[in-house]
């Protein structure tokens, strides 16, 4: 453990602080093949063996896949670009037992996630854990590996300009292509879905206008030069439902961002919850909506792993980052006039519902709670909080429209002066206090 804890954290003078995944990633992956090749008892191999015959080939390719790229890296030899060649083939039965270990975790993490879901509904929460489906896969992953005839070749997707992203995003992640994934009968589709929603109450689909169309970028392109691409959404919406009703889970669709109006409308016709996040719902004349007019189907929130914690974003953060990394497309003054004119605007909604005395109106701590007691009077059907807010991290863990240019997932969590907390450091008066903050809220 003293190991893991050393490689978990960047030497890096530059980067003090930051968690280093592959370091991390090397100390884990040595103590696991210890555990692997210690064996398990006849019934274990037995139930570890009815994983692999449920998994298929896709499940072996993935393997074959991590494998390879243990091996040799991202980048893959030419012999080994296609997964279907007789170099593959013969690579994998020379390395036979690495592919079963690659195995080996997928059904370790996959009784994981089981347990702990049956923990979640046995402690008495009704939903449980809530999976989460990502926009996209990595440009040089596995499903691009074992199927590159599903992605657009020569295209990213992201996101076009707004007022948070002024020069738009781009996600470096290959787009389905919508011809080649109607042609499989959106089988790829149906068993991503069912793979994450089988372990859990309910599943969150990132971008959820992903399955309408998708902001497509030429590859050397920035995210302006993007285009809309339309997709079958009666399909593709039909296979989500479909695997959520089999597997008894809500399903979640992150709506934020640029939606014509029957997107939603569609979704929420079909039972789809849409999201709600604070700084973004405003009234017609532009101020905060009142939490009488929040949707009910949704899940609402203060804030989005998309934007900085509640106390980094009420001193201006997201600006700061933004004006070092050069993102801002307006001076930065006014986008701090912008910043300061919502931030009164929160405040006073805040003050009217008294929610926050007038005296402590720009007290951090004070107005992070009446935030949250805010969204817990709207008639939302589901509330999260944010572990970043009941710590009071400042620092965003992602910085939408950044690649390189920020430390995306690498920044540990931390206190209001970004002293790192361990998972064993959360106190329960600290979260028993929150949850006070939301429950009286809630009740009243």
């Amino acid at each position: 453990m003293e190991e893991l804890n050393e490689a978990s954290r960047t030497e890096d003078s530059d980067h003090i602080g930051l968690i280093d995944r592959d370091s991390s990633w090397s100390a884990k992956v040595r103590a696991l093949w210890e555990i692997f090749t210690i064996g398990r008892s006849a019934q274990r191999e037995a139930e570890f063996n009815s994983f692999i015959a449920e998994g298929g080939p896709a499940l072996y390719k993935f393997a074959v896949w991590c494998a390879l790229v243990e091996r040799y890296g991202l980048h893959l030899p030419e012999k080994y670009a296609d997964s279907d060649s007789l170099a593959v083939a013969a690579y994998a039965e020379a390395n036979n037992k690495q592919v079963r270990f690659h195995m080996w975790m997928q059904w370790i993490a996959r009784n994981q996630l089981d347990n702990a879901q049956e923990v979640a509904l046995g402690d008495g929460m009704s939903v449980g854990i809530m999976s989460d489906l990502a926009v996209g896969v990595h440009p040089y992953g596995s499903e691009t590996w074992s199927q590159p005839e599903l992605f657009a070749r020569g295209m990213t997707v992201g996101a076009p300009p707004d007022m948070y992203s002024q020069l738009g995003q781009d996600w470096s992640q290959p787009p389905w292509n919508p011809r080649s994934l109607a042609q499989a009968g959106y089988e790829p589709l149906r068993l991503m879905i069912r793979a994450a929603a089988r372990f859990s109450g309910a599943i969150r689909i990132d971008h959820i206008l992903g399955l309408f169309r998708l902001w497509w970028i030429p590859n050397g392109k920035t995210a302006n030069f993007g285009t809309y691409v339309n997709y079958d959404h009666e399909a593709m919406v039909g296979v989500l439902l479909l695997e959520a009703y089999r597997n008894n889970s809500i399903v979640i669709g992150e709506d934020l961002g640029t939606v014509e109006p029957w997107v939603r409308g569609y979704l929420n016709d079909r039972g789809v919850l849409g999201t709600s996040i604070l700084w973004f719902e405003r009234e017609d004349d532009g101020s905060p909506r009142r939490p009488e007019n929040y949707r009910r189907d949704v899940l609402a929130a203060v804030n989005t792993h998309d934007l900085p914690p509640t106390a980094g974003y009420l001193e201006g953060i997201q600006t700061s980052i933004r004006e070092e990394l050069g993102l801002l497309v307006e001076p930065v003054e006014v986008v701090r006039a912008a910043d300061s004119a919502e931030l009164e605007m929160f405040t006073s909604r805040m003050i009217e519902y008294g929610l926050l005395d007038e005296e402590r109106r720009y007290d951090e701590q004070p107005l992070i709670d009446a935030l949250h007691r805010y969204i817990a009077m709207t008639p939302s059907r589901l509330l999260v909080v944010s572990l970043v807010d009941i710590v009071r991290e400042r620092r965003p863990q992602n910085f939408p429209g950044t690649s390189t240019q920020y430390p995306n997932w690498q920044i540990p969590l931390g206190d209001e002066s970004g002293r790192e907390i361990l998972v064993e450091q959360l106190t329960p008066a600290a979260l028993a206090r929150f949850a006070d903050v939301m429950n009286e809220a809630v009740h009243s």
